[in-house]
Order: structure tokens, then C-alpha cells, then sequence
């Protein structure tokens, strides 16, 4: 059994967490923490867990935490994240970053759009980045795996087959997503208030969205050339679940929706959770697991990607668990399925 300490236990991310840690048959949730000062039980924040997990969340010190635990969710803000991980490493844990401190290569470019100075640099670029559809073996037996961002996690897997095939052009992509209510965090916001967000769509971080650079930076490196892309996400009056449209600028003129498709079903053809569909995918048909539905059209001279997630799971949690399950050598698809 693998002793698991999930830091931050109180959010959105954090309870689906647990809904899927409760149900691992190789993990023992040790040690739940806050940075509050309460002490409450863990039934008080997520009632759903009464009667299967009995612990308290306690503000705990970093040694301590490491007594307990031998992996750790760090589901932490930017910047808290990466003081709290570094120790950790240092202690012998192994860490499950949900936060974006360990996401990008550069710190120049972390300070520049999350406006910090990183805690610590000298790990950044050699850290796994935790999406196994493209990096399952820097995954597998990594002390330290930086978990995708929820809308980065939709459009990459939407497009780094193609540009990975040499079947889109890196210029001039255009990402389009739209996410429910449950993306901004459980911490209350004026934006996410029902009477604000009820009944009305609206576009946020046009051109300075933080998981902007994350996507270019992913696409690049697997794709092996440089992109740009346009990214503008958007909030839509549901609970959860990511809806993301690509464009893209097919390579050349004999580049069809069919071979793009099929292009499709051949990179994902043994992936558990990516499941390429000929009809238009919804929201609803991923919520609840760690799916990922893909499809793709040509239109009008574009090809144009269709992509659907649970943020709270393909996005979040459930991609934890994935790389997890890679970390340790168990069967990738345990407690997920």
C-alpha cells in the first residue's frame, strides 16, 4: 500500500480526488491537510466520504507530512506549490503537482505570466509533464510529475497527433474553449455567482490566459516546431466540463477531414481514455470519467478539432490518479475506469 497526503484538501480537485483515491485498492489516504487554522473532519468539507474516510484536515509542517506519506497530491495555488513540493522531494516523497509551477521550462517565461518569481528553478525543465497520451515514459518512475492544466490537457491532445503527422501547419492555430463554473475553484468570486454567471457566456484572459504558454510549449516540443496560438477560453453556466474547437490550417492541399480522422485513430488507438467518435462529442458524455472525446472536420479550407473533457477529472484529478498509477508501476487504468 502507498501512504498518499493530499495537501489543499478542500477544493473542487482535491474532493474528486478522493472520490477516486477511496476507491484504489493500492493507496491508504494518510494525512489531508489546510492552510487554515480549523480542524475540520473531511466529511464537514466533502459529505460524500462520511463513513469511508475518517480524518480531520489539519495545517500541518512539511516534515510532518513527510512521515506520513510516501506520494503527495500537492493541490496547492501557483508559487505555495513549489515551496511546499521542494521540500518534499527533499524528504523522499514522491509529488503529484496539480498547480502550473512545474508545467513550463522557463522561468522567465513562469514569472512573466504568473507575475512571481519561481521558488524553485532549478527543477523546472526536467520534470515530467503529466499527460501519458504524449509522455507516458518520463511519467513511469518520476519522483515529481507536473499535472496539465484542464484546458491545455483538451487541446493538446486535439492536436499534437496532427502536428506530430505533419498534417496542420503550426501557424495560426486558434483554440476556443469553454469551461463550466467549477474551473474557477471553490473559493467564491463575484464572476462566478450564480445571478453573474446564470443564463450568460463570457470570454475571460483574451490573449493573457496563463495556460497559454503551456499549450504552445507542449505543442512545440512534440509537435518539433515552434507554434503560436491563439487561445481564448471562456466561462459557460454549467458545473463542469470543457468544450474546446481547434483550427487549424491544414499542411497542404491534399490533407482531408478522412485522413486527419484517421490520423486520430491511429495515435490513440491503444490510449484507455482517449476515444476518437465520428458523431459530434458532448460534455455530458464525458462527465464523471477521465475521458477524453475527440473528432475533426474540414471546413471551408480548415480543419477543425473537437474536444471534450471533465475538467474536474481528465483535467484534474483523474489525470493525477493516471500518472500516479505510471509512478508506481500499477495498471494505468486503476480506480479509473
Amino acid at each position: 500500500m502507498v501512504r498518499v497526503a493530499v495537501l489543499g484538501a478542500s477544493g473542487y480537485g482535491a474532493r474528486e480526488l478522493l472520490r477516486l483515491l477511496t476507491g484504489h485498492p493500492q493507496v491508504e489516504v494518510t494525512t489531508l491537510t489546510t492552510r487554515q487554522d480549523t480542524r475540520p473532519h473531511v466529511a464537514d468539507e466533502h459529505p460524500f466520504l462520511r463513513g469511508q474516510l475518517d480524518l480531520h484536515l489539519e495545517n500541518l509542517p512539511l516534515e510532518q507530512v513527510a512521515q506520513r506519506a510516501d506520494c503527495v497530491f500537492c493541490c496547492l495555488p501557483h508559487a505555495a506549490s513549489a515551496e511546499a513540493v521542494a521540500p518534499l522531494l527533499d524528504a523522499g516523497c514522491k509529488v503529484v503537482d496539480f498547480s502550473a509551477d512545474y508545467r513550463l521550462n522557463d522561468a522567465a517565461v513562469y514569472q512573466r505570466w504568473y507575475d512571481h518569481e519561481h521558488p524553485d528553478p532549478g527543477r523546472l525543465g526536467k520534470v515530467a509533464y503529466g499527460l501519458p497520451e504524449l509522455y507516458r515514459e518520463q511519467i513511469a518512475g518520476a519522483d515529481l510529475v507536473a499535472n496539465p492544466g484542464c484546458y491545455p490537457t483538451s487541446a493538446i491532445l486535439a492536436l499534437a497527433p496532427l502536428l506530430k503527422a505533419g498534417l496542420i501547419s503550426p501557424a495560426g492555430i486558434i483554440v476556443d474553449s469553454k469551461s463550466g463554473v467549477s474551473g474557477g475553484g471553490r473559493a467564491p468570486k463575484p464572476v462566478f455567482h450564480f445571478p453573474e454567471c446564470n443564463e450568460s457566456v463570457l470570454a475571460y484572459g483574451i490573449g493573457t490566459h496563463r495556460h497559454t504558454p503551456e499549450i504552445d510549449q507542449v505543442l512545440s516540443d512534440f509537435g518539433g516546431q515552434a507554434t503560436d496560438v491563439v487561445f481564448t477560453p471562456h466561462l459557460i453556466p454549467m458545473d463542469r466540463g470543457i468544450f474546446t474547437t481547434a483550427y487549424a490550417t491544414p499542411a497542404d492541399d491534399d490533407v482531408t477531414g478522412d485522413a486527419a480522422l484517421a490520423a486520430l485513430r491511429e495515435f490513440y488507438a491503444h490510449e484507455p481514455f482517449v476515444r476518437v467518435v465520428d458523431g459530434a462529442p458532448a460534455t455530458k458524455h464525458v462527465v464523471g470519467g477521465n475521458w477524453c472525446d475527440l473528432t475533426v472536420r474540414l471546413v471551408r479550407g480548415r480543419l477543425v478539432v473537437l474536444s471534450v473533457i471533465d475538467n474536474l477529472i481528465k483535467g484534474a484529478s483523474g489525470a493525477a490518479v493516471q500518472n500516479f498509477n505510471l509512478m508506481y508501476g500499477f495498471e494505468e487504468t486503476t480506480a479509473l475506469m
